[in-house]
């Protein structure tokens, strides 16, 4: 039979006859290590057994037949493939010895594989009845991949050895001297040395995609900050590719005079014994002359890593051909030379040129009394750094190297430390062959001295010079391509490639980035910036690197083991000192760029979460801050409120909706400044085993609606048989030592009696006694529908019953509504509860100054109230609040007779004393009718005084023991009656406020 047209299954959990069965009763077809499904299937979630994962594969055995996935496991017709395969070794698949597990040799393949990508996908599921064909594909050709000598040592090489040290370097020696230049090339040196170890370090712990330093700082850092400092490093070195041309084509055009279309620009100069005109090419000489050779590099570069490998070499030999013919120069120096001003090696020279002689000079840098450029040992360093600049030459090719790990340590810090030795071994040479005067004038002393072929050092110039922008053009793509790949920022969609693929998009854009700068010819003022940019990427580098070090996260495991934090630490300050050295003009402006890039990322890009090390910082220093609070009590001027927002309504909610609408905006309400902690949790009623998957799904909902509503706070899901039980689990375990919720809030069950929901009572009660066994304060919302939300403001009063001492909970929570901008336009009224009239005056007195000291502005009430039933029966025919509050009085009366006799008829039927909730109950009905009048009374008060409040507050009153759970629901009706929103406060056995500074 047609393998392609055959029909067979994979399923994980059973099979036909000659499947394997284990001891536990689940079946299993024995997998072989070359099955095509397993050879693909490498971002399987093994945590689910009803999803499937389908690719196309690379290769196609002959008994692969067409698979047809069930999604729900249940299909019942199916084939097996031949029950004895072959292996790649002609040998029969032996029995599997880890069937007990449930994974067979799928743990090797599958979990191996699915370790080494970066982020594994949720498979899809094909839908019911959906057939899967498998077909083979041929495999896609990899592009070639470079070694460490062509991959990163000579790209190094060339970016670092470039036009400065043919023309800058013996000026500079002249200018700072022999002592103050070691200094300087120290510095450097010193700079990207240690950014070298810090770059070894990050790219040797795990695998490296392409994007080079910005991959690294990404993943170290997190994407706001890899972007930002990606995007610039980007800049700077397509711009950078823009000097080097323009530097390649000044020399050509100095070298070859004839070669200028435009005339040339001649400056005399008189700062020399001898005056002697200087020539300077024409700018649209450079500007014509730079744009073609833009555009001849980018041809090269477009032709792809076969291209650039085969043109590298061609611009390296000759450039190491003239250093040779430096050095052979330098050596047959002799007194009699005839270039003037050539002295041959000698150690008088050197002594008269060991210290600096900072002169001003023209814009040619030939020294004149009043020239307009003054020069000093930080100017210097800003001319001299772009010299050791292109360690991230290699790095920024990550993608093409054949291995990362071994390569980019190697090659870059062979490179720095060959050209940091070339450089301070030039310095002293230079210092030593020649006068000041000749190393101040003569622009070009490499190519003086040199021997035998003086001309080969401008060729030397022109190539290097080349060969740092093909290096520029070659890097500057791709790192612009891996941040596109990254999909962090929408706009830079359109420079995506595939793995493998040429940035072709990427690199078109750097070409007119250059062709842009090279138009505009004059890049004195974006020279310093684009060294900010390179200084800026290895300052994250070394932050990188440091932060990593420090943390030492169980995943930070690099093979390179010669770093430690102190001197990435060490590096990335010694970046910064140079960056403000160079300007701190400049300094800030780069900064500003990148902290723009930062903003304008953290706004517009999308979440991504690369567990960087900022995510390792947070914990380990969550863990701290939980050490050092301790288990001790929170004073309670470091006292904040922590809610614990029990999601679950008293009802039914629309679909796809995890939580009242309006509880995150009463969770805000309860911080100051939106300050402080929220935890949002609800239950699912069920077995654990079976609900688990439900709960991750109702958790993930529940996360998104604390995010719509930006309140800062957690989800959790607890599946518990019953909602008392999950409760109760929660209000004993939920949080960690002082962050534990100290608060419970959660919704009026209000619908209870209107659904004739008979279980909510034993529930509601239930709730509220295990708060305050657990001693957590409890906030009960009415009238939640109608909770302002930040846009409807409130006007009035927020009324305050203060009945019983609670810590100053509810005065904290009046002030905290007051800093929202729903009730910033409320005054706070304090109504305190007196039962004589002569403690009334007293009574106000006390709770005035106490308000003062506490720095709260309220205005207080005393109110009399007689706490017996003769009393209020008697004022029950006043005033209209009292006849509103007797209705209801008189309704919660007849209900509550009524069920007490269901249960006395219930007891004498059964021959069992008084049941109620599941207990025995004990009822006194003098007690129950006291509380009855109780309520009455103070719901009538609050009709009277707080009618018109925009939020009332009051005492919650704790359910009496001996009562059932469903007169303590009348109870608080009564209390609640006709009241629109009311929050019932109840503290706990602490307080919260305090008198003292």
């Amino acid at each position: 039979m047609n393998p392609e047209n055959g029909d067979g299954d994979i399923e994980g959990g059973g099979g036909a006859d000659g499947d394997y069965r284990s001891s536990i009763g689940r079946k299993y077809r024995p997998v072989l290590a070359n099955d095509r499904a397993v050879l693909e299937m490498s971002s399987m979630d093994q945590g689910s057994s009803s999803s499937s994962s389908t690719s196309a594969f690379t290769d196609q055995p002959p008994n692969l037949r067409k698979v047809k996935t069930s999604v729900n496991g249940s299909s019942e017709d199916k084939e097996e493939n031949a029950s004895h395969q072959q292996q790649p070794n002609g040998s029969l698949q032996q029995e599997s010895k880890l069937e007990l597990f449930g994974f067979d040799s799928l743990v090797n393949i599958l979990g191996l594989k699915s370790m080494t990508s970066e982020q594994v996908t949720q498979p899809s599921s094909p839908r019911d009845g959906e057939d899967i064909s498998m077909t083979a594909g041929l495999p896609k050709p990899a592009a070639p991949k470079l070694g460490t000598m062509m991959g990163v040592f000579i790209p190094c090489i060339q970016s670092i050895l470039g036009i400065i040290y043919y023309i800058r370097f013996s000026w500079i020696v002249g200018m700072a001297g022999i002592g103050e230049t070691l200094l300087l090339v120290s510095l450097c040196g010193a700079c990207t040395f240690l950014t070298s170890i810090s770059l070894s370090a990050i790219a040797t712990n795990g695998a490296m995609k392409g994007g080079g330093p910005y991959y690294l700082i990404g993943r170290a850092l997190g994407p706001e900050v890899g972007v930002s400092i990606g995007l610039c490093f980007f800049l700077g070195n397509a711009v950078a590719g823009a000097l080097y041309v323009l530097g390649a084509v000044e020399t050509f055009l100095k070298a070859v005079p004839s070669a200028g279309i435009f005339r040339e620009t001649v400056t005399q100069v008189n700062g020399t014994a001898i005056a002697r005109p200087i020539e300077s090419p024409s700018s649209h000489d450079l500007q014509i002359y730079g744009i073609v050779v833009t555009i001849l590099l980018c041809f090269i570069v477009f032709g792809g890593v076969k291209m650039i490998n085969r043109v590298a070499p061609a611009f390296l030999i000759p450039v190491l051909f003239s250093v040779i013919c430096i050095f052979l120069g330098i050596f047959s120096a002799r007194k009699d030379h005839p270039a003037e001003g050539i002295t041959g090696l000698s150690s008088e020279t050197f002594r008269q040129n060991w210290s600096s002689d900072y002169q001003k000079t023209n814009d040619a840098g030939i020294p004149e009394i009043d020239g307009s450029v003054s020069w000093d040992f930080n100017s210097l360093v800003g001319l001299f750094f772009p010299a050791v600049t292109g360690i991230m030459a290699g790095s920024n090719r990550s993608s093409s190297l054949k291995d990362t790990q071994q390569s980019i340590p190697v090659g870059t810090l062979s490179a720095t430390l060959t050209t940091t030795f070339l450089y301070l071994i030039s310095l002293i040479f230079f210092g030593s062959v020649a006068t000041r005067e000749k190393l101040l004038t003569d622009r070009l002393l490499t190519a003086t001295i040199a021997w035998p072929f003086p001309s080969l050092i401008k060729i030397g110039i022109i190539l290097s010079t080349m060969g740092a922008a093909l290096q520029s053009l070659t890097g500057a793509p791709r790192l612009l391509a891996a941040i596109a790949n990254d999909d962090i920022l929408p706009i830079l969609n359109y420079f995506k490639v595939a793995d493998g693929s040429e940035p072709h998009v990427a690199t078109f854009f750097t070409a007119f980035l250059c062709i842009g700068c090279v138009v505009i010819g004059n890049l004195d003022l974006i020279t310093p910036t684009v060294t900010m940019f390179f200084l800026l990427c290895y300052t994250g580098v070394n932050l990188s690197c440091f932060l990593l070090d420090l943390l030492d996260a169980p995943s930070w495991r690099p093979r390179w083991k010669f770093h430690h934090w102190s001197m990435s630490l060490v590096g990335a300050l010694l970046c910064i000192v140079i960056m403000f050295l160079i300007s701190w003009s400049f300094t800030v402006v780069s900064f500003a760029l990148a902290s723009l890039i930062y903003k304008y990322v953290s706004i517009k890009g999308k979440a991504g979460d690369w567990g960087d090390g900022f995510k390792s910082a947070y914990f380990q220093l969550a863990l701290r801050s939980l050490r050092s609070l301790g288990a001790n009590q929170v004073h309670p001027k470091n006292w904040y409120p922590i809610p614990l927002i029990f999601c679950r309504p008293w009802g039914k909610l629309p679909e796809n909706v995890p939580c009242h609408p309006k509880l995150a905006d009463f969770a805000n309400c309860m911080k100051k400044k939106g300050r402080g902690m929220s935890i949002f949790v609800s239950i699912l009623d069920g077995d654990y085993h079976e609900c688990a998957e439900d709960a991750k799904t109702a958790c993930k909902q529940l996360s998104t609606y604390i995010d719509y509503k930006n309140c800062e706070g957690v989800a959790e899901i607890v599946v518990a048989p019953n909602m008392s039980e999950g409760f109760r689990g929660i209000i004993q375990t939920m949080g960690l030592g002082n962050l534990k919720p100290n608060i419970v809030v959660m919704r009026y069950p209000e619908i209870w009696r209107r659904e004739n929901l008979t279980e909510i009572p034993a529930t509601f009660v239930g709730i509220i006694n295990d708060c305050i066994v657990a001693n957590k304060a409890v906030v009960i919302v009415k009238g939640l529908d109608e909770w302002p939300n930040v846009y409807q403001r409130q006007y009035g009063t927020i009324d305050l019953y203060w009945i019983v001492r609670d810590g100053g909970l509810m005065l904290l929570l009046s002030q905290l509504l007051l800093t929202k901008e729903s009730f910033e336009y409320c005054k706070i009224q304090v109504f305190c509860i007196a039962e004589d009239d002569g403690d009334a005056e007293g009574l106000k007195a006390d709770v005035k100054k106490f308000l003062y000291d506490l720095r709260m502005q309220a205005e207080v009430f005393v109110i009399t109230m007689k706490w017996d039933a003769q009393d209020a029966q008697m004022e029950g025919g006043g005033g209209s609040p009292q006849d509103e509050s007797m209705d209801a009085f008189t309704s919660a009366q007849q209900r509550i007779d009524d069920y007490l006799t269901q249960m006395k008829a219930t007891a004498q039927r059964e021959g069992t004393p008084l049941m109620a909730d599941g207990k025995p109950v004990v009822v006194n009905e003098k007690q129950v009718e006291k509380f009855l009048y109780t309520t009455l009374k103070l719901n009538s008060t609050i009709l009277r005084y707080s009618r018109m409040a925009a939020v009332v507050l009051v005492s919650l009153p704790p359910p009496p023991v001996s009562h059932p759970s469903y007169f303590y629901m009348e109870y608080m009706d009564l209390l609640l009656e006709n009241v629109p929103r009311i929050l019932i406060v109840r503290g706990y056995r602490r307080d919260v406020v305090t008198l003292f500074t």
